[in-house]
């Protein structure tokens, strides 16, 4: 079967720009935005700098696009926080998503925390555009399961907070911790044993079992 030119150039145009974006993750948690260049994105993609260029015309729309994704791939660990789930298997199922993502992306973290502590300047629109509408509307979930007697009285936006720091500290933080736990890095085992953690001090905040 032969394949259209256009899907074929569109999975090409695929495949490059997640190179990219895979590589400008690593260059930019480790070099920051201000100090990161695309020369050196280009070359951890393993690209000439125009090629990095066509895809994005500057280093700002790709940091952006870097964001983005970012967002969208934690927003999307929460696709079963619905309304039909009981609390104890969403929120469990959510903080051991976010704790294994920041085991298998820990890239993504340091980005947005770099980010977040410089004030947002590439972000707050987008923050407020899409984080603002998703916590909302998850808040609604845990307050409706809060009037129904399913969970105990909680601030469901401080809730979030809460697991945000304690499952991302993993990925931000995790060279100290491998110093204080005497290892070379962090194994699967020490992400498993603070998913169970900081499940159980969520579950006793809530009154969940």
């Amino acid at each position: 079967m032969l394949v259209e030119p256009t899907k074929k150039r569109s999975r090409i145009r695929e495949k490059n720009e997640e190179v990219i974006l895979k590589a400008a993750e690593i260059i930019f948690a480790q070099r920051g935005f201000g100090a990161a260049t695309t020369h050196e994105i280009a070359q951890a993609a393993k690209m000439p700098k125009a090629n990095l260029h066509y895809y994005f015309n500057t280093k700002e729309a790709l940091y952006v696009h870097v964001l983005e994704n970012i967002l969208e791939t934690w927003l999307s660990a929460a696709h079963d926080f619905d309304e039909n789930h009981d609390p104890a298997s969403a929120l469990e199922n959510y903080i051991r998503t976010k704790i294994e993502l920041s085991r298998t992306n820990p890239y993504a973290s340091k980005i947005f925390a770099k980010e977040i502590i410089s004030g947002a300047p590439y972000l707050e629109t987008h923050l407020r555009k899409v984080i603002n509408p998703w916590i909302n509307a998850k808040a609604k979930i845990i307050n409706d399961w809060i009037e129904q007697g399913k969970m105990a009285q909680v601030d469901a936006r401080h809730l979030f907070f809460l697991i945000w720091s304690m499952t991302q500290t993993y990925a931000d933080f995790s060279i100290q911790m491998s110093i204080v736990l005497d290892k070379n890095k962090l194994d699967k085992t020490d992400y498993e044993t603070a998913a169970n953690l900081i499940i159980k001090m969520v579950f006793a905040v809530c009154g969940l079992k």
